[in-house]
């Protein structure tokens, strides 16, 4: 296996941790792909409890997508003027939510420490 490859396949599996760890779920990554939304417009989206299973403001929301795009899972939409307050899903977005076809299982304990520290402590 080429390094590259090993390397999409450790992004990959730490999205996909990250996924099981977040509030989102399916039906959030599913509605990125179909069109993008900022922030505001997930907090306000009147469906947000299928979205979430956590009611999150406009902030903590924004907080939770840039991690995912960090992670590579969603991109900012791009107009004529420049990037945009609204976020897409990524084809390696599409990737991760790939095995889940009816949600998204939570992870457990250790995993969900595991995805804290990595986000909040990424040295150590």
């Amino acid at each position: 296996m080429s390094t590259a490859s090993q390397q999409e396949q450790r992004a990959l599996r730490r999205a996909r941790q990250a996924v099981r760890c977040l509030p989102f779920r399916l039906s959030f990554y599913q509605l990125l792909d179909a069109q993008a939304l900022s922030s505001t417009q997930i907090a306000a989206h009147p469906n947000r409890q299928q979205l979430s299973r956590l009611s999150l403001n406009a902030n903590r929301t924004e907080d939770l997508l840039i991690w995912l795009i960090q992670l590579g899972v969603l991109r900012r939409e791009v107009d004529g003027q420049g990037l945009t307050e609204r976020v897409r899903l990524t084809p390696m977005g599409r990737n991760t939510i790939a095995p889940w076809s009816d949600a998204i299982p939570p992870g457990g304990v250790l995993m969900r420490l595991k995805h804290w520290l990595r986000q909040h402590r990424p040295r150590f």
